[in-house]
C-alpha cells in the first residue's frame, strides 16, 4: 500500500475533478497516479486531477491532469473547482483570486451563497487565432470557417483558449461520438485539441465537447468559451453580451469582446467530498 493523501472532490456543472494540495510540497503527480485517480473503477472516478502547487503570481498554481494522464494547459470548470476550494480553506471571504495556469495568471471573482462559494466569475485572458497549437501555428493566418484537410465537409474555426479548440457550427450534435476521436488526433493539431460540436439558437449556443484526453464530458469550460468566439466571429451572436451556452450538464455565461482581448465565463461550482486514499505504490 502507497502513502496515504488527503483528496477533495469538486464539480462544475457535472465535470467532476479530484482536487490535490500540494502547496506545502510543490511536488506534482506523475501521469500514472492520475489515470489510477480519474479511474471510476478502480480508483477515485474524475474527469481529471486539479494539483495546487505554489506560485509566485497567485494563490497557487493550478496543473490540470486529463483522465489520460496527459496535461491540459487550462480548464475553466477545473479552474472554478480550484477557486472554491482554496476559499473553503481560507480564513476570509476574498473577493478576488489570481490562479496560475499554463495559460496564464487568470483573476477569478467567487461567487457567494449558502454554503461559500456557488459560482465563479473568471476572466479566461484573450482567445487567439493564432497558436503554435493550431493549424495557424504553421500559415501565421487564423483557421476560420475553413474546410478541414480529409473532411471537406466539415467547416471549422480553431481557436486557442490557452489550450487547443476546432469549433464545429451547426454539425449536428450525435456526431461527438463518432467524429470527435478522430478529430481529436487530427495532423492539423500539433498538441491534439478539444472538439466542439454546436448548435446555433437565437438567444445562445448548445454544445457537445470531445475533451482531448477526457472524450466526452458533462461541460468544458474553455470549450464554451471558443464556441462562443467562434460563433460572434461567424456573426452569429453579438459581442459583448452575456451569452448562453447550454452544455450537457447545464449553463454556462460567456462574455467575448470585439477585441477577442478578455473572453469571460461565469458558471457555477459545487463540493462533492473529501477523503483519505492510499496511493498506489510506483511502477
Amino acid at each position: 500500500m502507497g502513502p496515504r493523501e488527503r483528496i477533495f472532490k469538486y464539480q462544475g456543472l457535472g465535470n467532476d475533478f479530484v482536487v490535490l494540495d500540494r502547496r506545502r510540497t510543490g511536488v506534482d503527480i506523475d501521469a500514472a497516479t492520475a489515470r489510477w485517480m480519474c479511474d471510476r473503477r478502480l480508483g477515485i472516478g474524475a474527469d481529471g486531477v486539479l494539483a495546487l502547487l505554489p506560485s509566485a503570481h497567485g494563490v497557487a498554481r493550478m496543473v490540470v491532469h486529463n483522465a489520460d494522464g496527459s496535461i491540459a494547459e487550462m480548464c475553466g470548470n477545473g479552474l472554478r473547482c480550484a477557486v472554491k476550494y482554496l476559499v473553503d480553506h481560507s480564513d476570509d471571504n476574498p473577493g478576488r483570486l489570481d490562479v496560475e495556469t499554463g495559460a496564464g495568471v487568470l483573476t477569478c471573482i467567487p461567487g457567494y451563497g449558502d454554503g461559500g462559494v456557488i459560482g465563479v466569475d473568471i476572466s479566461m485572458g484573450p482567445a487567439r487565432l493564432v497558436a503554435p497549437n493550431l493549424p495557424s501555428g504553421a500559415t501565421g493566418k487564423p483557421f476560420l470557417d475553413q474546410p478541414l484537410p480529409g473532411y471537406p465537409e466539415l467547416h471549422a474555426h480553431a481557436v486557442s483558449m490557452g489550450n487547443p479548440h476546432l469549433v464545429l457550427l451547426d454539425q449536428p450534435l450525435d456526431d461527438a461520438p463518432r467524429l470527435g476521436p478522430e478529430l481529436e488526433r487530427h495532423p492539423s493539431f500539433p498538441d491534439r485539441t478539444n472538439v466542439e460540436f454546436v448548435r446555433v439558437e437565437a438567444d445562445g449556443l448548445t454544445v457537445v465537447v470531445w475533451e482531448r484526453g477526457c472524450g466526452l464530458t458533462q461541460a468544458c469550460g474553455t470549450g464554451a468559451c471558443a464556441s462562443a468566439v467562434a460563433a460572434v466571429l461567424a456573426k452569429r451572436l453579438p459581442q459583448d453580451a452575456w451569452l448562453r451556452v447550454t452544455l450537457p450538464g447545464g449553463d454556462l455565461r460567456i462574455r467575448v469582446p470585439g477585441d477577442l482581448s478578455d473572453i469571460r465565463l461565469r458558471g457555477p461550482v459545487a463540493f462533492v467530498f473529501e477523503g483519505v486514499v492510499a496511493l498506489p505504490p510506483p511502477r
